[in-house]
């Protein structure tokens, strides 16, 4: 059990999209969003970091946790990295807070 606020997450909204940072946990059991790391979303990702396998997993979890398509998901930034930058589009960051909230 965790709980998120909105606030414990730095974002941005602009034209109609938020841009928020996310910290990725690779090989895990499961793939699952499990809170907030320094500023960031913490989500664990089953697959390895490997030939943009994480990557892949984690727009898929995103765009199913969030209800939107996998095309309005999209890595922006941190590629390669453990903490990426992640644009949605067609979501506030009040709906955004509302999943996570449900979560608890």
């Amino acid at each position: 059990v965790f709980q998120v606020s909105v606030m414990s997450i730095k974002h941005s909204e602009s034209n109609g999209s938020i841009v928020f940072s996310v910290r990725v946990v690779p090989r895990a059991s499961k793939s699952e969003i499990i809170g907030e790391h320094d500023g960031a979303l913490k989500v664990r990702i089953a697959s390895p970091p490997v030939d943009g396998a994480a990557n892949a997993e984690l727009i898929k979890l995103l765009a199913k946790q969030f209800g939107v398509s996998k095309s309005n998901v999209e890595i922006i930034g941190g590629q390669t990295s453990k903490t990426k930058q992640i644009r949605i589009t067609g979501i506030t960051a009040a709906q955004i807070a509302s999943v996570l909230k449900a979560k608890t």
